[in-house]
């Protein structure tokens, strides 16, 4: 890349400051500025960023023309409303998981960019993690065999969140890292949960997934736990993995199994438990945030496809609200629409009253801003 991305943090609560910082910190982008209403917050910022500028308004921000890139930090529910005003101005966009608080809201974003050749990137940070991406290569290569079933803890005591339940809040991450390590989308959903808090908020929920591939997962989600728990365990036919995120050790690959041996008379069939090796790969101290940036300047740059794309984004979203519909029928299996086509239609038809932008409002800022980007990759 021949120049930094001048790029903008909207939203300076827990996570943008780390946002602001790996900007920063990376060749690839330049912290040109920060945004967010609470003064308290901007001014902190100014004496840390002294050289990026300040805006408590979004709409001046948008209005800065040196401005190239945002990357959104806020509540789920002003996602869809502050991504949409940015693509509208012509900026590329990072919206932190979820994309949207919606698929018809994900949906509208994802054919904006496209139509106006702007880059559109949920924040699935795991997905750029050293450890999951190791166990997708160990996936990849058939080394653990068939996957039988994945079972995922992820609670915490806290943070609870005001305008989501703990499945839109939590959820996002583990929904992502199963998504792209098995590269399929469950074909069904079941789940409770409940608001130990506030009755009208769930903190605490478990969920399960069936994949077409026969693959089941269980994820366990909680605000409410004495400790905090990241850990993931993969059993497949061959070998078995235990991926803990607070460990000094994250990935262990168990060489262990069960064989089926043939029965010597009718009926009679006997079982043998494999326990071997259990090995500790090296895995390099990477900070996610900072390749997830990079690859979005890289798309931005070079018109790479980033891996964690808009479409892995809407795929998330779809599986929230799936487990959202179980919940509203009392736990009950729900099948998630399999034909994306006439989900998306569904969800478009759904969509239509929320305003959302279509392709063809986009402005003459990013359609000028695509004939220059097209010049460059030609």
């Amino acid at each position: 890349m021949t120049e930094p991305v001048r790029t903008a943090v909207v939203g300076l609560g827990y996570w943008g400051p780390h946002l602001a910082r790996n900007l920063q910190e990376i060749e690839e982008a330049e912290l040109a500025a920060v945004c967010d209403a609470n003064e308290a917050r901007l001014s902190l910022m100014r004496r840390r960023y002294p050289a990026a500028s300040a805006y408590p308004a979004l709409e001046d921000l948008l209005a800065d023309d040196t401005i190239e890139a945002v990357a959104i930090a806020t509540p789920v529910s002003t996602h869809y409303r502050l991504a949409a005003a940015a693509l509208a101005a012509g900026k590329h966009v990072l919206v932190e998981k979820p994309l949207a608080a919606s698929s018809a809201e994900a949906i509208a974003l994802i054919e904006a960019a496209e139509k106006n050749d702007l880059v559109l990137m949920p924040g699935h940070t795991f997905l750029y993690s050293p450890p999951v991406r190791m166990i997708r290569q160990l996936i990849e290569s058939g080394d653990l065999g068939e996957i039988y079933f994945v079972s995922t803890s992820r609670v915490n005591l806290g943070l609870h969140q005001s305008d989501v339940s703990v499945a839109w809040d939590l959820g996002p991450h583990d929904f992502s890292i199963l998504r792209y390590w098995l590269e399929q989308t469950p074909s069904h959903a079941s789940a409770i949960a409940r608001g130990c808090i506030f009755e009208s908020t769930p903190d605490v929920a478990f969920i399960n997934f069936e994949f077409p591939s026969g693959t089941i997962a269980n994820v366990e989600l909680s605000w409410l736990a004495p400790s905090k728990l990241r850990r993931t365990t993969i059993v497949g036919s061959r070998k078995m993995v235990v991926y803990d995120d607070t460990s000094t050790e994250p990935v262990r690959v168990f060489d262990s199994g069960v064989i089926v041996k043939d029965p010597e008379t009718f009926g009679e069939y006997t079982l043998t438990y494999r326990t071997g090796d259990v090995v500790s790969p090296h895995i390099q101290p990477i900070e996610p945030l900072a390749t997830e940036m990079r690859d979005f300047c890289s798309a931005i740059r070079l018109g790479t496809t980033p891996v964690s794309t808009g479409e892995i984004g809407l795929e998330v979203v779809r599986m929230i609200e799936v487990v959202e519909t179980s919940l509203r029928n009392a736990g009950a299996r729900v099948e998630l629409e399999r034909d994306l086509a006439l989900a998306l239609t569904r969800a478009r038809r759904n969509g239509a009253a929320t305003g959302e932008i279509t392709p063809d409002e986009g402005p003459a800022p990013a359609r000028r801003r695509r004939s220059r980007r097209a010049e460059r990759l030609a």
